[in-house]
């Protein structure tokens, strides 16, 4: 079954769900979320300034791969990861595989996981008064990439289909174009640590912590679902996982640390928090 044909399929189908994601999340109409956040990124320069680098942060793991192509290192790591946890991958696969199974766990790797993070930061603009844990979101996407790209070039790490001819690449069976056009986004030795896995579960910290109960569930059980089809799909290795839950762990703390210490640094300024946009949300979205 042909789920994605190209990457405008990709966007297309990301855009819709962004629409659903921010519609329930933050139980408003997703066209008023996107003004809001027009408005605050013409008007506010700190908000402004925060979604600017999360772009480039983005941006970076893109340059990362240019860069990776000029450099002598060749070794892989993946044969040493292997030596260490063995068949796992391979008997995971096997174990789960089926037909409806397929479409459905790459329409999460590939749509929903992007998803996550755009909806996110729509949802918080709304839902987060002094847009704290937006700032939250930005602090801890940057710190992923950040602690993770150092790794993607000096520590590289095949995908496990790639390295273990027990392993299929099922995500060929719905994406026949991804190496094509989906692997300019993501290197094929860049396994570890996870990223899937840890901003996946960074989002489901964060929004743990935002207080919009509803939101809180569907990013706990999205990262989950995220971390069977790494497995699944025949992807990362249990390591690239472990490591991506430690870091989804150090990068959600330090994100709300830093969102709160900025925002204490304006308090003593002498910055007045704003009202709540949107009172009459408090609880009917949770």
């Amino acid at each position: 079954m042909t789920l994605f044909n190209n990457m405008t399929t990709v966007a297309i189908y990301t855009a819709l769900t962004v629409v659903v994601l921010i519609w329930y999340g933050a139980a408003a109409n997703p066209f008023k979320v996107a003004g809001l956040f027009l408005k605050e990124n013409l008007f506010n320069r700190k908000y402004n300034a925060h979604f600017v680098l999360l772009i480039l942060i983005l941006f970076c793991n893109k340059f990362e791969l240019r860069i990776e192509k000029g450099m002598s290192n060749t070794h892989d790591f993946a044969g040493f990861f292997q030596s260490i946890e063995g068949s796992f991958v391979a008997n995971f696969q096997h174990a789960f595989q089926h037909d409806w199974l397929t479409p459905f766990l790459a329409f999460m790797y590939v749509v929903v996981f992007q998803a996550l993070l755009i909806a996110s930061v729509g949802i918080y603009t709304l839902r987060s008064p002094d847009k704290r844990m937006f700032y939250a979101t930005c602090y801890a996407i940057m710190i992923n990439y950040a602690v993770a790209i150092p790794f993607y070039l000096f520590f590289p790490v095949s995908e496990v289909w790639y390295h273990d001819p027990n392993v299929s690449f099922l995500m060929l069976q719905v994406f026949p174009n991804f190496e094509h056009q989906y692997r300019a986004l993501s290197g094929l030795n860049n396994c570890f640590p996870s990223l899937h896995t840890s901003i996946s579960v960074t989002l489901a910290i964060l929004a743990a912590n935002s207080g919009i109960k509803r939101w809180a569930w569907f990013c706990g059980i999205s990262a989950a679902v995220i971390i069977f089809a790494i497995f699944y799909l025949g992807i990362h290795w249990l390591i690239d996982m472990c490591g991506g839950l430690a870091l989804a762990t150090f990068a959600s703390f330090m994100g709300i640390r830093l969102s709160k210490a900025t925002w204490s640094l304006r308090g003593r300024r002498g910055t007045v928090v704003p009202p709540s946009p949107v009172s009459y949300l408090r609880e009917d979205a949770k």
